[in-house]
């Protein structure tokens, strides 16, 4: 069993910052990459950004720049910081798991084998 609990979300005003954490349990960890997304009302899910295990990493473009993921391996914690946030940066983030190609495609199309229940962001103007 493998559990990804985020932790983190909040309200914030343009501008301001907030960091996710993504703490996972159970018996398989040490993925090859894992990957945050990102889910709004009437907007498609979107993959965010990407860490493999070498520390490579890879973000949307609308993000670059502003959020940085980065993990922890002894504390089995993925994060994501987040500056400079606006408003259309607002929707329930998700961390995810190891995807085939680890790419912002795979978490965008929901390939991954699992994922934490979501923690939400709102970002007033």
């Amino acid at each position: 069993l493998v559990q990804l609990v985020e932790s983190g979300g909040g309200s914030v005003h343009s501008g301001e910052s907030l960091r996710f954490s993504c703490l996972i349990s159970g018996d398989k960890y040490n993925w090859y990459c894992m990957g945050w997304f990102r889910r709004s009302p009437g907007k498609e899910r979107g993959g965010v950004a990407v860490i493999e295990r070498d520390g490579a990493t890879k973000y949307a473009d609308s993000v670059k720049s502003r959020f940085t993921i980065s993990q922890d391996n002894a504390k089995r914690t993925l994060y994501l910081q987040m500056n400079s946030l606006k408003p259309e940066d607002a929707a329930m983030y998700y961390c995810a798991s190891e995807s085939p190609s680890c790419s912002l495609g795979d978490y965008s199309g929901g390939y991954y084998a699992w994922s934490g229940q979501g923690t939400q962001v709102t970002v007033s103007s």
